[in-house]
């Protein structure tokens, strides 16, 4: 069949008119060039496609004739292994499909254009050219295909209507989830205009993925995903990373801190530590060095992942505080002092 209309607009074999108004308002508006100054070229081939599928799914005739024979019978072309191109009218003639500009199709169907260039029936010509490819041809140079005559309430320079302040909301993540990445399902529930220009409330599930070694302040945005408002685009949603305390670890940048107490006697004479890390590991960590208040034991390579240099990682570093005995007996003081001026 070449070219799938249906998995273009995102829409099954058995869409009825309202499922693909609803599907190509969405996708047209998504990636009308205007709003995808940064990527300009992707865009324009995806619209010119969305508003080409569209135009043959919402024809009757156009879409029986693709139903049966395909793209190549759009374009009058004999399927592989006819002999010659079929009949589509009743047999009187044969059926031959005009594609029309994807911009008229898309100012045809929203009435008014939303990014407020006004009319453009009397000299489209002049500000779309053609350059070749696909059912449509090209876009060409456009420089002139967003300016408006006038400029409406909620219109910015140019006539271009603005983009409504993003909206943020906070995504708090546990330090184990900032450290082995995880997948988070966010359901949110904005107001979007239908096909016929009403308000309705739609749902959706949004999906994060949460990279190891993200840090608190790491904003995701979904472009477009806030409500929509006349005269306005909608605004982008934006979730901000926020880090829920540990009752072990304390993140410092890349590094992990944790602090430990350990008799004086453990500080002097050595001990082995056992912490659990963030990944479920038992770390075993000898203390050999004699331990001073304040002291700082460094483990390379034990703290949180480098987000832009994969397979490095911070450090681990252990605080310690030595717990000294409340009191000593006399005999234990004489055996310190002894031991301590290095009398045994």
């Amino acid at each position: 069949m070449g070219v799938d209309y249906y998995n273009i607009l995102k829409v099954n074999r058995s869409a009825t008119d309202d499922d693909l108004k609803k599907s190509y308002r969405r996708m047209a508006m998504k990636w009308h060039p205007d709003k995808n100054p940064n990527n300009k070229k992707e865009a324009e081939a995806k619209f010119k496609k969305i508003s080409e599928a569209y135009e043959v799914l919402s024809d009757p005739q156009k879409r029986a004739v693709y139903d049966q024979y395909g793209e190549e019978g759009l374009k009058g072309i004999p399927p592989p292994g006819s002999a010659s191109a079929p009949s589509y009218s009743n047999g009187a003639s044969d059926f031959h499909f005009n594609p029309r500009n994807a911009e008229d199709i898309f100012a045809e169907f929203f009435g008014t254009n939303p990014f407020g260039f006004g009319s453009m029936g009397h000299s489209r010509s002049t500000r779309f050219q053609a350059d070749g490819g696909g059912m449509f041809g090209g876009f060409g140079r456009a420089d002139n295909i967003f300016r408006s005559h006038s400029e409406g309430p909620g219109a910015g320079p140019g006539g271009a209507h603005r983009k409504a302040a993003p909206v943020e909301s906070k995504l708090a993540c546990s330090l184990e989830e900032l450290y082995g990445g995880s997948t988070r399902k966010m359901k949110i529930s904005r107001n979007i205009t239908d096909a016929n220009g009403r308000l309705v409330q739609e749902s959706e599930i949004l999906t994060i993925d949460v990279k190891p070694g993200w840090k608190k302040g790491t904003k995701i945005t979904f472009p477009d995903k806030g409500n929509e408002q006349a005269n306005q685009l909608p605004a982008d949603l934006v979730f901000v990373i926020d880090e829920k305390p540990h009752e072990v670890f304390k993140r410092d940048g890349n590094d992990l801190v944790v602090h430990q107490k350990i008799p004086l006697a453990e500080a002097l004479a050595g001990t082995t530590l056992t912490l659990r890390t963030l990944d479920g590991r038992e770390l075993a960590v000898p203390v050999t060095d004699v331990v001073s208040p304040g002291y700082e034991l460094v483990i390379a390579k034990e703290g949180m992942p480098i987000v832009r240099e994969p397979g490095r990682r911070g450090n681990l570093r252990i605080k310690f505080d030595v717990k000294f005995p409340s009191k000593l007996t006399s005999e234990q003081r004489a055996a310190l002092r002894r031991i301590l001026a290095g009398e045994l």
